[in-house]
């Protein structure tokens, strides 16, 4: 009995395994289009991986993928948008998805025959691994091709430099997931094919009249939005660098100066007031003149001069009273020698 409890519950959890598993899930449940634009239809799915079959378990693998229209189940002769293996698909419908996981659908220049529900089947290569997920869907809703309008992140049009804005394109009947827009300034296209407009941060240059049109109707084409973009608030930077420049200059000319006075005064005390003394040469040489009547002969005249280089090399810089006495006493030394040889 219990052996046959354990299989039952073994049996079960396999079975729910398998139902929690095979499921297909899409990014919204309805949206709208203006006609000639491009939807997208997120969706993904996820297969059933085996089944038991008289004990043995068989894996499975999903062999074809569908995409219809106003259809509970999508199967046998139901008609499709896409068909995997169909080489005759509408070439508005793109599968973007692949066998696996993905099974997203876009649908190119839409038309009014779109204004309908969409489903997605997954077939493996068992039929126990086909699947619908019934009541679900994505209900597309097609209004007709309308001027489209520009509205704006911020309620001013006038901004500042450096500020930021968004401008998003959309049709007055309902609000658009993808369309294929072609923005337009001043009479020029712009490279941005998104619904929403990024401008920032701001300058002077993106001022102008900015206008957005479906790509495949130029009858949609917006009203201009005026979009004006000033200078902001003046900066007082320049002046205050400025500024702090000028007084840092007078600061350190002043330093300067103050070091410059004191290297000349430090001077000026080293060279104990920059006198220069200096002995008159009439009165060494007055001193010096032998008397008239002895004239030994020339080595006399000789020694005599030498005596005088050497009284006039005695004459230098006295830097204090000190030097002046000792300047003083050997000026006397060499009068009286003169004085003694004459």
């Amino acid at each position: 009995m219990l052996v046959f409890d354990q299989k039952i519950l073994c049996s079960f959890m396999f079975l729910l395994t398998g139902v929690v598993g095979q499921m297909v899930q899409y990014g919204f449940n309805s949206t709208c289009a203006v006609r000639g634009s491009t939807v997208t239809l997120p969706c993904s799915f996820t297969p059933l991986a085996s089944f038991t079959q008289d004990g043995k378990e068989i894996p499975l693998k999903i062999v074809r993928v569908r995409w219809c229209v106003n259809h509970e189940i999508c199967q046998t002769t139901t008609p499709s948008v896409y068909d995997s293996n169909s080489s005759n698909n509408n070439p508005r419908y793109q599968y973007l998805g692949d066998m696996k996981s993905n099974c997203i659908l876009q649908v190119r220049d839409v038309q009014m025959i779109d204004n309908a529900t969409f489903r997605f089947r997954m077939e493996a290569d068992n039929v126990k691994g086909h699947f619908t997920k019934r009541g679900d869907g994505i209900d597309v809703r097609v209004v007709e091709t309308t001027k489209m309008s520009i509205k704006s992140s911020s309620s001013n049009s006038t901004f500042r430099r450096g500020q930021t804005v968004s401008l998003q394109c959309t049709s007055g009947d309902c609000t658009v997931h993808q369309l294929e827009i072609t923005w337009i300034k001043d009479g020029h296209a712009l490279s941005e094919t998104s619904p929403a407009l990024l401008l920032g941060p701001l300058t002077l240059e993106d001022s102008g009249n900015y206008s957005c049109v479906l790509k495949t109707d130029n009858e949609t084409r917006s009203d201009p939005f005026r979009l004006q973009v000033e200078e902001g608030n003046k900066s007082y930077l320049p002046l205050i660098l400025g500024g702090v420049f000028g007084v840092l200059l007078v600061v350190i000319t002043l330093i300067l100066v103050i070091i410059i006075k004191r290297k000349r005064a430090a001077m000026s005390r080293n060279d104990g007031g920059g006198v220069m003394e200096q002995k008159p040469a009439d009165d060494i040489y007055t001193s010096i003149q032998p008397p008239a009547a002895a004239q030994p002969g020339t080595q006399r005249m000789e020694t005599s001069q030498e005596t005088e280089d050497v009284s006039y090399a005695a004459v230098q810089f006295s830097a204090n009273k000190h030097t002046r006495k000792l300047e003083e006493t050997a000026n006397s030394s060499v009068y009286a020698s003169v004085v003694t040889r004459g």
